[in-house]
This record gives C-alpha cells, sequence and structure tokens, in this order.
C-alpha cells in the first residue's frame, strides 16, 4: 500500500535522533548502553504505527524495547506515538529487516515479534517473507539461547506457511493459537491491525517458537 508523503518527516527524524536512533550499527552490542541499563533487549520487527511496541513499554517497564520499521512516513507515526507515551524503554530504528545481523551482535536480543508481517503471497516472493528461512537464520544469530520469536497474524496461509518453515528449521513450537482472542490472554496486547481484523470477526493466529540451539 501506498504510503502518504510526510514533508515535515525528515526534520522530524532530525530533531528526535535519541528516539529514532541514526545509524544503528554503531550501536551493535551497545543497546544497553543506548538505554542507560542493563534490561534484556526486545525487538519487534515491522512496528508500524506503533500501538503494540507502546503498550508492551507500559506493561513490561522493565524491558528494553526497539521497533524497526523501513518505510519513513510510518516510522514518523509510531515516533510521535512514543514520545506521546513518555515511556522511556522505547528505541526506534528505520532499516530493513534483512540488515539485522548488522544491527545487533550475537546473543544481544531476548525476544522478537513479528506481528501482521506482509504475506508476500506469491510463490516468487517467498524470500520476503519475514518467517523465511533466510529471515530465521538472522533471528537465529542475534537471539540469545533462551530468546523466544513470537509472530501474529491474520493470515491463514501465511501462518501455515510459518509453521512448516519453523519445523523445517527445527526450532521447537511452544505455542500453535488458531484464535487467539478466544483465550483471552490479559497480556495480549494488540496492534492497529489486530485491532481492526478481530472486530471483524477474523481469526487471530499467534505462534510462539524458539530455536534448539547446538
Amino acid at each position: 500500500m501506498r504510503q502518504r508523503n510526510k514533508p515535515w518527516a525528515d526534520d522530524f527524524l532530525q530533531e528526535n535522533t535519541h528516539l529514532v536512533i541514526p545509524n544503528p550499527s554503531e550501536h551493535k552490542n551497545k543497546w544497553q548502553e543506548v538505554f542507560g541499563n542493563n534490561n534484556p533487549i526486545h525487538v519487534e520487527i515491522g512496528t508500524g504505527k506503533g500501538q503494540f511496541i507502546v503498550g508492551m513499554a507500559k506493561q513490561y517497564p522493565n524491558i528494553n524495547f526497539i521497533g524497526i520499521e523501513l518505510a519513513k512516513s510510518i516510522i514518523v507515526t509510531a515516533a510521535q506515538k512514543v514520545q506521546e507515551s513518555g515511556q522511556q524503554n522505547i528505541r526506534l530504528i528505520q532499516e530493513n529487516a534483512e540488515n539485522l545481523n548488522e544491527i545487533f551482535e550475537t546473543n544481544e536480543v531476548s525476544t522478537i515479534y513479528l506481528n501482521f508481517s506482509d504475506p508476500w503471497p506469491k510463490n516468487r516472493h517467498e524470500k520476503r517473507r519475514l518467517t523465511s528461512r533466510a529471515f530465521l537464520e538472522r533471528y537465529e544469530n542475534v537471539l540469545d539461547p533462551d530468546g523466544e520469536l513470537i509472530f501474529k497474524t491474520d493470515n491463514r496461509g501465511l501462518f501455515e506457511y510459518s509453521l512448516v518453515s519453523f519445523s523445517e528449521y527445527e526450532m521447537l513450537l511452544q505455542e500453535i493459537n488458531l484464535d487467539l482472542h478466544k483465550i483471552q490472554d490479559p497480556e495480549n496486547v494488540m496492534t492497529e491491525y489486530e485491532e481492526k481484523f478481530s472486530a471483524k470477526g477474523q481469526p487471530i493466529y499467534r505462534c510462539k517458537a524458539v530455536f534448539r540451539g547446538e
């Protein structure tokens, strides 16, 4: 979907480098220094307009959250939401997730969230899916040995593909939920898309998985 241009976006990003971190690779293996504490690092890939990451940061003040979003017009909206929240345990990165291993050191991240990722339904676009093998290799590298991957989507096809991808990678599936909102998980923080789809009665799928390691 084409994003609306925001002519003020560049100025906003230049004025808020404490929030949307420029040159993130410079902080590889030093992200806890950015936050000024030793709290665990949780990363959301495709942070969208920021509702999820702000909600999580409020719910878990002793965790450092980093949101990755490529589109400038979207990340500035997320940054505004973070700014308004006053949460000090959030940073944002405007970057392509393909560069994850250039941004984070091995074992530097405790949890990765994938929320309502683009399904890229055509076979020729499989490598772009955030649950493809190439991305799983990146996640395994940056997650600590006990690190968790948490994936939510409304797209049944992507969910089924992802379960196969996780299994073929020999990940351990800790949860497979075909209708998340039926269990009324009090710890679940909804994204903007999740609110929209669940209001229409669409099931929300969630999977939690870990890498088996050596």
